[in-house]
């Protein structure tokens, strides 16, 4: 018989997720601390000192929320299967009945259900149990160091787009091209993300791109009204 290879999107679920919310955060809260002291008359060196402190706070405190998160789904991991490891142990034909159970319940006969709970057991009683009962599968394991690495990287490469226009552009000029450029930016991200994950596209970069104008706007008016009243 031939085989065939199938390609389903919920394989990128897991890094897709961490990455792409690491470059929306990155390009909106920079580019939104931008507008804010741009609005409040700062000097060119020190939006750019802030908006480079921006990304490396933003980067290690994204890489640390999420390694933590990402931690403690894979300690709930281990210890679930830990739990089931002894339960088969100690109770291998209650497994078993609760395995052919499951599969009863998704649409087997008794007799079917029965042999394949066997022949799974056989193969790899853990693993059928962690993939049936737990739903836990190898698509969807907690890996915390991916998931603080691709939300680190994913951060800065979006903060370092309006902190190149800080660097690049004049004073008078840095407010409304880093404004348009973000907001662009933050559609073709939100779009992007929705095509890799098979969602609609215009919704996705639509709902970016309204939140970014939202954060930009409201940030900048703080900054407007903060630099009057220090002046």
């Amino acid at each position: 018989m031939k085989s065939h290879y199938e390609f389903h999107k919920v394989d990128r679920v897991g890094w897709l997720r961490a990455a792409v919310l690491g470059a929306n955060d990155g390009l909106i809260s920079t580019a939104s601390l931008v507008m804010g002291m741009s609005a409040a008359q700062a000097s060119g060196g020190v939006v750019f000192t802030a908006a480079l402190a921006g990304l490396v706070g933003g980067a290690l405190s994204m890489a640390a929320g999420e390694y933590v998160s990402v931690s403690s789904q894979a300690d709930s991991e281990r210890a679930d299967l830990a739990r089931e490891r002894k339960e088969l142990e100690v109770a291998p034909e209650a497994e078993h009945r609760e395995l052919a159970g499951i599969y009863m319940q998704r649409g087997l006969s008794r007799e079917t259900a029965e042999r394949v709970a066997t022949e799974m057991t056989a193969h790899d009683a853990l693993a059928a149990h962690a993939r049936d009962e737990l739903g836990i599968t190898e698509l969807n394991r907690a890996r915390p160091v991916l998931a603080a690495g691709a939300s680190a990287l994913s951060f800065a490469a979006g903060a370092a787009v309006p902190l190149a226009l800080v660097a690049l552009l004049p004073d008078a000029q840095r407010s409304v091209v880093t404004a348009g450029v973000s907001l662009a930016m933050l559609m073709v991200l939100g779009a992007t993300g929705a095509k890799l994950g098979g969602a609609q596209i215009l919704p996705a970069a639509l709902r970016v791109g309204f939140w970014g104008v939202v954060a930009m706007g409201l940030t900048a008016l703080i900054g407007r009204i903060a630099g009057v009243s220090i002046s």
